[in-house]
């Protein structure tokens, strides 16, 4: 009878009291720790497995749900890192209204921009967690992993785990791999260089080391040529903020010996910068030749952007574009794409300057959110700063792969960055908060 009766009272029970059980669950201890695990599990089969990201991050999301403050949330929707994400995708989801292709690729449109809306809530969870740095290291034993495998594979290619089309690459493809290669590399310059300053020898050596292993296998088993674009571009902002002129002038004569050495000595290196050579002049004979391709993609993007400067064509009306203009075409004038390998033109495509003031705006807004000089700026600074330029020469930002790497690495890293700046966060933690 007691046992009906405590039934009655929970259906009845006040929604406030309810809310109030929720939230001292989810606020439990081990709530948040099991909440922090699916995360770096995230992060850690991003490197392997786009299904296995999916799942982890919708567990996580359903995970995270009890546990905000919407209050405070919506406080932080104010600030731009937060709200511009929100804004991009509200521009792909209003644009489907002037957009003349299908609704079915209208719809595809939004997809690609639609990982941006987790951004605001892992900004909000990492400043209240304290575990942000499980979900780096997760990522980087993933990748650490990952490099070795490689080797293994480019000796024993019947080892791969899937089937690719390059040497050296277990899963995926090398376009990937080298965007993880690269990050994990130039994040732990940072902590290498901190850890030399303390004297701290094995920790030190340990991280050069890990560092080096990344940058050999990109040079000498396999990389995607965009590295070769924002690597220097990285080094150069890493020694413009973290190493006086005398110690910037050994690193670029150091950097220029080894490349010199690297030079001479990696047969596959010399082949991808000769490719490009080779590519370019097959762009007026036809074929499928990288180089050549994304000059027709620019060339016809410009074009397309001409036509509706101000709003674009509309979500989802590349592919449209490219297969209107290809009518009466051959080689690769009459290719049919939905990706001009240039995020700023992806993106004026299909929302014209009203997108690229979007777009830019985001990305100024989160490399702000990176102003320290502590390792997690860095970390946070270096994801940034890779996207930007890497989306040069693809639309790294709306790709599954480049975008959640984004995604998760400036959500996580601009929470703690965050929380280092807002003093009553931690003073909530040290008077009862739970620990994060």
């Amino acid at each position: 009878m007691s046992t009906d009766s405590d039934a009655i009272g929970l259906a009845i029970e006040p929604p406030a009291r309810w809310r109030d059980r929720v939230r001292a669950w989810s606020g439990s201890v081990a709530y948040v720790r099991a909440t922090d695990v699916v995360i770096a599990l995230a992060a850690a089969a991003l490197p392997w497995s786009t299904t296995a990201l999916a799942v982890f991050m919708l567990l996580w999301l359903v995970a995270e749900i009890p546990t905000i403050d919407w209050e405070q949330f919506m406080l932080d929707l104010a600030e731009p890192a937060f709200a511009l994400p929100i804004a991009l995708v509200a521009l792909a989801v209003i644009g489907v209204a002037w957009s003349e292709t299908s609704w079915a690729e209208r719809l595809q449109g939004i997809k690609p921009l639609g990982k941006l809306l987790l951004l605001p809530f892992l900004l909000g969870y990492f400043q209240r967690s304290q575990r942000g740095l499980w979900v780096f290291l997760a990522f980087l034993v993933s990748c650490t992993v990952l490099m070795i495998l490689s080797w293994i594979v480019l000796a024993l290619p019947q080892l791969k785990l899937a089937h690719t089309t390059s040497d050296g690459v277990p899963v995926k493809n090398y376009l990937d791999q080298s965007q993880e290669f690269a990050l994990c590399a130039f994040a732990l310059a940072l902590p290498a260089l901190t850890a030399l300053r303390a004297r701290q020898w094995r920790i030190a050596g340990g991280a050069i080391a890990l560092m080096l292993l990344f940058i050999a296998n990109m040079l000498y088993v396999v990389s995607a040529r965009t590295a070769l674009v924002y690597m220097p571009v990285l080094l150069i902002l890493f020694a413009s903020l973290h190493l006086s002129r005398r110690a910037t002038r050994l690193l670029f004569a150091g950097v220029a010996v080894t490349s010199l050495v690297v030079w001479t000595t990696s047969p596959y290196l010399r082949q991808r910068i000769a490719d490009v050579g080779i590519e370019y002049r097959a762009h007026d004979t036809s074929g499928i030749a990288s180089t050549a391709q994304r000059l027709t993609y620019w060339r016809k993007s410009v074009k397309f952007i001409a036509g509706a400067p101000w709003l674009g064509h509309g979500t989802g009306a590349i592919r449209q574009m490219f297969t209107q203009d290809a009518v009466g075409q051959t080689g690769l004038q009459a290719e049919v794409i939905n990706n001009p390998h240039n995020q700023t033109l992806n993106v004026a495509i299909q929302w014209g300057l009203i997108g690229i003031v979007l777009l830019y705006a985001m990305w100024t807004s989160h490399v702000r959110l990176f102003a320290g000089r502590d390792p997690v700026s860095w970390i946070g600074l270096t994801v940034v700063v890779q996207n930007i330029t890497s989306s040069l020469l693809n639309s790294h930002l709306s790709d599954f792969h480049e975008g959640w790497m984004y995604v998760i690495g400036v959500g996580v890293a601009g929470g703690m960055a965050l929380r280092a700046r807002r003093p009553e966060r931690i003073l909530a933690d040290a008077c009862g908060a739970p620990p994060r």
